[in-house]
C-alpha cells in the first residue's frame, strides 16, 4: 500500500470522494510540522500492518493547498480525515502516536452490522 499524495481539488474528489467500498484516510500535513514528520516516519510501518485492508491513505500538504484545508475546516495539522463512500466518518486532530491512530482505523474497517444487536 502507497500513500498517494493529493495535488488539487479535482484529484482531491476523485481518490478521496468517488471510491466505493474502501476507507480512505486523508493526511492533511505541512512541512517543519515535527508531529506530521513523526506520522511520516511511522507510516511504511503502520501501512505495512495494515496490508490487504479495503484502504487508501492520501497526504494534502496544508499550506501547499489551504482552499482544501478549510473547505473542512481545519485549524492545526496534522489532521486525519476519515471518509467512506464520499462521506466524511469523522476527524482526527494530530497523530497520538501508532497504537491510537490503528485503533481509530481498525474501528473503521470493522465490519458494521446492518440489524441492531
Amino acid at each position: 500500500m502507497q500513500i498517494e499524495a493529493i495535488e488539487d481539488a479535482e484529484q482531491f474528489d476523485a481518490r478521496v470522494l468517488s471510491p466505493r467500498g474502501v476507507l480512505v484516510v486523508v493526511d492533511f500535513w505541512g512541512p517543519g510540522c515535527p508531529n506530521c514528520e513523526v506520522f511520516a516516519r511511522d507510516a511504511p510501518a503502520l501501512l505495512a500492518e495494515l496490508e490487504g485492508e479495503a484502504l487508501r491513505v492520501v497526504t494534502v500538504d496544508a499550506y501547499a493547498h489551504p482552499a482544501l484545508a478549510q473547505r473542512f475546516g481545519l485549524y492545526g495539522i496534522p489532521t486525519f480525515l476519515l471518509f467512506r463512500d464520499g462521506k466524511l466518518l469523522g476527524k482526527m486532530s494530530q497523530y497520538r502516536g501508532r497504537a491510537f491512530w490503528l485503533g481509530v482505523i481498525r474501528d473503521q474497517l470493522a465490519p458494521r452490522s446492518s440489524a441492531p444487536p
